[in-house]
């Protein structure tokens, strides 16, 4: 059982590993600040989820899993309140490329 475990554990890890690469080639080839928020937020906390889990399955100690949950559900609640900060800012800077941009919601009406 612990070997089968151990396997589980590291193709978890290696899954998180490929997801983390994934997001950090997004974030080198996207143009805009809009473009690069997607793969800093989604792939990065999955990937860093999937390491967790696979490092919690591997320690099994009740100690290191509370430190482990913890760790992920920091990431979880302030990926998106980051995502969402960030998002903000560069639209107010004007830094975003508005040709991008099929919908500008955050627009205000010309009275």
């Amino acid at each position: 059982m612990s070997t089968t475990l151990d396997v589980v554990a590291a193709v978890l890890v290696l899954i998180g590993s490929l997801f983390a690469l994934t997001a950090a080639i997004g974030l080198v080839r996207f143009p805009d600040t809009l473009s690069r928020m997607h793969p800093g937020t989604k792939p990065q906390v999955l990937g860093l989820v999937l390491v967790l889990i696979g490092a919690g399955l591997r320690l099994r100690d009740s100690v290191d899993l509370g430190m482990l949950v913890l760790a992920a559900l920091f990431a979880l609640i302030t990926s998106p309140l980051f995502a969402h900060l960030v998002g903000r800012l560069s639209y107010r800077e004007q830094s975003v490329r508005t040709d991008l941009m099929t919908v500008d919601e955050m627009d205000e009406p010309d009275e």
